[in-house]
């Protein structure tokens, strides 16, 4: 079922996530709705907060995006990261690379927007899967930005946080309307 993508200005998308104890049916149909929403959206990740619920889940799929690279590695070893998609990360834990990249983002929860975003070039994650089961791997490319992205949404962390202050005050008048219509009746 396609659900509802959250727009900025609504407070959960500045919600902590709740850690997830157990996964269950409910979690599992979320998740697939998520997957369902995103791809409907034309979007990379989906963060549970974007749908309304405060979790410490998010989808990702970057299979199509093939204008922007990503990698990927199991266990050391290089892996074509399109065979590992998508991924549905529960509790993920990520372990960030000193060295930054700049590069082009946007967010389904801010419709037309996009900034550069600094972000680490590499990333270590782990999470758990939909079965439990605890996943490693390291990605860099839009993978590793993707990861990132979600990751700062499961922890109430916005893009517009990371953009320079120029680049924020440059689309002050679009955030604001943004932040307007979503509190419209």
């Amino acid at each position: 079922m396609i659900r509802e993508i959250v727009i900025y200005g609504d407070p959960v998308l500045r919600a902590k996530g709740k850690r997830l104890e157990k996964i269950d049916d409910e979690i599992r149909v979320l998740a697939a709705d998520m997957l369902e929403t995103m791809y409907e959206a034309n979007g990379v990740g989906l963060a549970a907060q974007q749908v309304g619920t405060a979790l410490q889940l998010t989808v990702i799929d970057v299979s199509n995006a093939e204008s922007r690279p990503s990698r990927m590695w199991l266990g050391g070893e290089e892996v074509d990261p399109n065979e590992h998609m998508p991924l549905i990360l529960i509790n993920p834990e990520l372990q960030l690379d000193h060295e930054q990249e700049i590069g082009t983002e946007g967010c389904l929860s801010f419709p037309e927007i996009t900034a550069e975003i600094p972000r680490a070039a590499k990333v270590k994650v782990k999470a758990q899967d939909l079965e439990g089961n605890q996943i490693e791997f390291e990605a860099a490319g839009l993978l590793a930005r993707a990861v990132q992205h979600e990751n700062d949404h499961l922890n109430g962390i916005l893009f517009i946080d990371r953009m320079s202050s120029a680049a924020k005050a440059s689309l002050a008048g679009k955030l604001k309307r943004l932040a307007a219509e979503s509190k419209a009746p």
